[in-house]
């Protein structure tokens, strides 16, 4: 079968290799897989930005598929079943522990970008039934990473307001789940094209950050003063600070990545000021991943795709990532 794999060194670093067939172990399940989904994460895989890993991998958390084939003790899933692989294959429930983040697809175990690929009975999740491959593949981390922030630990309200930095697969996955929830959302963008089709989505305000560089006071205006209630932060180091400042008192900032950096100084009077909660969310458990499902099922939510490339492309899926043009989530095809 075929496989990418990124290498330690050489030109370039992610290859298109030849690996042996899969089959399926005890406890095991084979997938052939559909679809996959990049992240800002594998970006960082990729330029050796994401600290020290074991090279070379598969890389790709994210992924959808059909089982083939079941090994001896499988009694979960038959050959047919359409599922997606969980970004965690240790996190089931409860909370995160640190022995959990060394069962991460794509960082220390072979990842999704395959035409196969072996998982544990309990590393898949069956996908909705109303959604296509490509759509599923984009659940496993950008979905439930702002299921997990929103609604599982930021309880989200339709009395709240949530801002939305930037228009990627977390923000438009959570613009998804605030109306969802009756919120009220305010998006930034720097493309006015792109706060459009956010409006369309149902996002209640817009910002184009080029325009309005101030955006936090621009928050502040459309609040009344009241200030936002939840903030998904994708940002890192250019942002947290402008998203401290567009906070209400008892406000959340969820805290997805570092598109800027992770390097930040924030005022501690700021935080004490607003009575603030900042979390570091990791992505999330298969317990929340199947709320979510359920949720997206009774709603019909369908995620939004941007742009989809054939399995030979991807490298130039990489690189469309790169450059910041998308609108949603980037989807290979296999």
């Amino acid at each position: 079968m075929k496989a990418y794999k990124i290498f330690e060194s050489g030109e370039p670093r992610l290859r298109l290799v030849e690996l042996p067939e899969l089959k399926a172990g005890p406890g095991k399940v084979v997938v052939r897989v559909r679809a996959t989904s990049l992240n800002y994460r594998d970006l960082m895989v990729l330029t050796g930005r994401y600290g020290e890993m074991r090279l070379p991998i598969v890389p790709l958390s994210d992924g959808a598929g059909d089982i083939v084939a079941i090994g001896e003790g499988v009694t979960r899933w038959k050959p047919g079943d359409r599922v997606a692989g969980l970004f965690f294959q240790g996190w089931h429930t409860g909370t995160f522990q640190r022995e959990m983040g060394h069962t991460a697809l794509g960082g220390e175990l072979d990842g999704m970008l395959a035409e196969s690929v072996a998982l544990a009975e309990d590393g898949v999740i069956p996908i909705p039934p109303h959604m296509s491959f490509a759509e599923a593949a984009t659940l496993p981390c950008a979905g439930l990473t702002a299921w997990h922030a929103l609604v599982t630990v930021g309880n989200v309200s339709a009395d709240e307001t949530v801002l939305l930095l930037g228009t990627g697969g977390v923000s438009i996955f959570a613009l998804q789940f605030a109306k969802m929830h009756g919120a009220r959302v305010i998006i930034t963008s720097g493309s006015d094209e792109k706060l459009a089709r956010a409006r369309a989505l149902g996002a209640d305000e817009t910002i184009n950050y080029h325009s309005t560089p101030d955006w936090e006071k621009e928050v502040y205006r459309l609040t009344n003063k009241a200030g936002a209630d939840h903030v998904i932060e994708v940002g890192g180091q250019n942002t947290l600070g402008k998203s401290l400042a567009s906070l209400a008192i008892g406000g959340q900032i969820h805290i997805i990545g570092g598109v800027s950096g992770f390097t930040s100084e924030v005022s501690l009077g700021a935080i004490l000021g607003r009575s603030a909660v900042i979390r570091g969310i990791r992505v999330g458990s298969s317990e929340m991943f199947e709320a979510m499902n359920r949720a997206m099922i009774l709603h019909r939510t369908q995620p939004v795709v941007d742009k989809v490339f054939d399995f030979h492309d991807t490298p130039a899926a990489y690189q469309y990532l790169q450059s910041g043009k998308h609108f949603g989530k980037v989807v290979i095809s296999i």
